[in-house]
């Protein structure tokens, strides 16, 4: 998809109640998508982004009905926007397992990205705002790996998403996993806390690995089944890094199936030929408190490929 350059007119922008309590930068960051960062705040320094007329910092929370004047900027946008086939609209709803006025929680496929970049055209974020034009916020809560199904927080408006994430860093939603080990899982080896550090390759691939200068991690991993050559595992996070699962498991020598980073090639070529076409990590259920004080519980269904194959390892 071609790429072009357009230049927009100055802009003045209400505040709705949905991006109130956002710091300006970060409004600007969404405002002006295809812009570079050290643009904006180069517009916000010389004073050409105004708040209720007056020069503004970047820290700057908005309020309601604050107004935001945004001059001429050149954005980089796309030829003709992307539109999911109305096939995979409709299978995007069928997964929605619940939805209130505040948000909504869906079971991501695995092989779907939540958002777009990094060659990535279109992501879950963007396919349900293509899908639902008729809501002005949809915005992700969490994030869960490309490879990976399961449960993903969606919300429906900023008060809500502001309340799930200040829940989430206080640790309150429960978040659990079904994780398929390779080999057998170590007796006594529940409780992971091992410190994670993030670091970019060359290539701009992340990688994650345990290392004392790194995050506190934690995860408690429960034994569901034992087979010959795997362990399913139950894997419920206490904090919540950048492929904490699947590097906490590679640190205990069990890497998960179809881990094609952090997992052992030999292992992963014997699953693929036993039908495993995916990494087995999916995200079970989800357990929070609505920012309305209602207690909710999801679960999400094993994918049909991921119980398959363990009908093939159980026999």
């Amino acid at each position: 998809m071609n790429i072009t350059a357009n230049e927009v007119a100055v802009q003045l922008i209400v505040i709705s109640p949905n991006n109130a309590g956002q710091r300006l930068d970060n409004f600007l960051f969404t405002a002006l998508k295809g812009v570079p960062k050290s643009r904006i705040y180069r517009i916000i320094r010389k004073g050409e982004v105004r708040v209720n007329k007056g020069r503004i910092k970047p820290e700057y929370k908005l309020a309601e009905g604050d107004q935001v004047r945004i001059p001429p900027v050149r954005v980089a946008q796309r030829d003709t926007p992307i539109i999911p086939s109305q096939s995979f609209q409709d299978s995007l709803e069928a997964s929605i397992l619940y939805e209130d006025d505040l948000l909504l929680v869906i079971n991501k496929p695995s092989g779907l990205a939540v958002h777009g970049g990094s060659g990535i055209s279109l992501g879950l974020i963007e396919a349900l705002r293509a899908t639902r034009s008729d809501k002005s916020y949809l915005e992700l809560v969490h994030r869960i790996d490309r490879d990976t199904s399961g449960c993903l927080v969606v919300a429906k408006k900023r008060s809500a998403l502001r309340f799930l994430q200040d829940e989430m860093r206080a640790r309150r939603i429960l978040k659990v996993y079904y994780a398929l080990a390779s080999g057998r899982w170590p007796r006594g080896r529940r409780r992971i806390d091992a410190p994670l550090l993030a670091s970019e390759q060359k290539s701009g691939e992340k990688i994650v690995r345990v290392d004392s200068e790194g995050k506190s991690s934690v995860t408690v991993f429960s034994v569901v089944q034992r087979f010959d050559n795997a362990t399913l595992m139950e894997a419920t996070l206490e904090t919540g890094r950048t492929h904490q699962i699947r590097v906490h498991a590679q640190y205990v020598g069990c890497s998960l199936a179809g881990d094609v980073k952090y997992g052992s090639d030999d292992y992963n070529d014997d699953a693929r030929r036993l039908g495993l076409g995916r990494m087995f990590l999916h995200a079970l259920k989800i357990q929070f408190f609505s920012p309305c004080g209602k207690k909710i519980l999801i679960e999400a269904p094993i994918p049909p490929e991921l119980s398959r194959y363990l009908q093939k390892l159980d026999h």
